[in-house]
């Protein structure tokens, strides 16, 4: 304590302590455990997945039950805490949904079928229902709910992902299945596993657009209801609260679900190590190509938050749909290969999550650091009008 000429006492401000490398390391990990705890839940429910299943009996009830319940949930929670109008506004943003759509349809799938051309090269090294696997997952739409949640942890334009998660999966049951067919008519020497087919699409149609349209749509539109008849209950439950954040935990049960059903008809075991190995490489090097290309295009005339739902949606791949259609686009085939046609796309969906999850840091900060340049800007706008009005 010093005394200064009027004899005030005034106090030392007392130094904090640096922190050692321990704290440092320490701080790190718990912010890195509260920031990407998401990814976190996803390493726990593939562990507990692979070693405890559902018994055989109850799948086909946990899977509907847990679809149906986590994505209602999920939806639901969306309609509440996303504006109306901001909403309606983005629907008519028609050049974005043609820019992101093309993207996740043709541009991914054709780059898609360009990888499996390379690798059946060597018809001893691929399974064949591999093969047609990734072709399938390049042809599906984008994500539903994991879009929604990345873009948010963002800073993105939730509402424009809302929107092209909705567009996507509302056209992709027509589409899907069209550019499979496409794709497989190459007459390469894996399509030749496909038995000969007969039949339309009805059945595709209907088990899809009623699962979309009682999991997604309905529990949305109910969602935007109570928003506008009890907008305070809504801001106080799931702002003060913070009750969105189960949107996240029935994702994860979600993914819990599907994989679970994977280990539980043993599709991973019966596949070669190998072709396990090269799935995974791919799987990565496919997303990080399908990613850096969708964000340098989206750069060229959109701003940041809008490049982020471009960066989520394009690359993003369902399972909602790719299961079903893996299910009822081909006849005559066993179960074994229906269960390898799937392995693709589980792959895809687990490192998806964990590689966007991941990204959600930089965007993040990308966001934020144009946002704060943008208020400098105008603030520094406003003062050159001041001082120009003053003289």
């Amino acid at each position: 304590m010093t005394k200064t000429e009027n004899h005030e006492e005034v106090v030392d401000k007392p130094v904090k302590p640096e922190k050692g490398l321990p704290k440092k390391i320490g701080d790190a990990i718990l912010w890195f455990a509260k920031d990407q705890w998401f990814l976190i839940g996803i390493v726990i429910v593939t562990i507990v997945s692979s070693q405890i299943q559902v018994p055989e009996s109850q799948q086909a009830t946990k899977q509907v039950v847990v679809s149906y319940l986590a994505v209602t949930a999920i939806f639901f929670i969306t309609g509440c805490t996303l504006d109306t109008k901001i909403l309606l506004n983005n629907y008519a943003k028609w050049k974005q949904h043609l820019f992101i759509q093309a993207q996740c349809f043709l541009l991914v799938s054709s780059l898609a079928f360009a990888v499996v051309s390379l690798a059946a090269t060597n018809k001893r090294f691929m399974d064949p229902w591999l093969l047609i696997g990734l072709i399938f997952n390049g042809c599906q739409p984008t994500a539903m709910a994991s879009n929604v949640l990345f873009t948010r942890q963002s800073h993105g334009n939730v509402h424009l992902t809302v929107v092209e998660t909705t567009i996507g999966n509302l056209i992709g049951p027509f589409i899907s299945p069209v550019l499979i067919k496409m794709y497989l008519s190459a007459d390469a020497w894996y399509a030749q596993a496909v038995p000969p087919q007969s039949g339309g699409y009805g059945a595709l149609y209907r088990r899809t657009f009623m699962q979309f349209g009682l999991s997604i749509y309905l529990p949305m539109c109910v969602g935007q209801l109570v928003r506008r008849l009890f907008p305070k209950l809504v801001n106080k439950v799931f702002v003060e609260w913070k009750v969105g954040k189960f949107g996240s935990i029935a994702m994860l049960s979600l993914l819990w679900q599907t994989f679970d059903h994977a280990f539980a008809t043993r599709a991973f075991s019966s596949v070669k190590p190998s072709n396990m190995i090269f799935i995974v490489f791919i799987t990565i090097v496919n997303y990080v190509v399908w990613l850096l290309i969708s964000v340098a295009l989206a750069l060229l005339w959109l701003d940041r938050k809008d490049t982020i739902a471009v960066a989520m949606c394009a690359p993003a791949k369902t399972l909602a749909l790719g299961i079903p259609i893996s299910y009822l686009l081909f006849t005559g085939i066993s179960g074994l290969d229906e269960a390898k046609i799937q392995i693709p796309m589980l792959i895809f969906q687990v490192l998806q999550m964990g590689m966007a999850s991941l990204s959600t840091i930089g965007f993040r900060r990308w966001v934020d650091a144009g946002e704060k340049k943008t208020n400098n800007d105008e603030e520094l706008s406003v003062e050159e009008q001041e001082t120009s009005t003053k003289t």
